[in-house]
């Protein structure tokens, strides 16, 4: 956990945040400045700065499985994912997150 980062402060429950989903890899939140009827963020529980510093082939696998399972429990068949990777491609908050994006 890195002390000045927004999500793991979420992610520690400083926020009293309402996860959607959660299991032992990832959180799933809604995103505060949606840009669809659906925006969720799917944030890993350790800190990783953006996708170029993610090396864990197994954490990597479950963020993918976490999108899967959310959009599941949700009913959500048709969405977008979106990972913003360094602040010329958008990202604002430099802890790895994955945008699903529906309707």
């Amino acid at each position: 956990m890195a002390e000045d980062c927004i999500f793991c402060k979420i992610i520690s429950g400083a926020f009293n945040t309402e996860f959607v989903y959660e299991n032992e890899y990832a959180v799933v939140f809604n995103d505060i400045n949606p840009k669809a009827p659906i925006h969720m963020l799917v944030v890993p529980k350790v800190h990783v700065e953006s996708l170029n510093e993610l090396e864990d082939k197994k954490l990597m696998g479950e963020l993918m499985q976490t999108v899967k399972d959310v959009t599941k429990k949700i009913g959500l068949k048709s969405y977008k994912t979106l990972i913003n990777t360094g602040k010329e491609a958008g990202q604002e908050v430099f802890h790895l997150h994955i945008h699903i994006l529906g309707k």
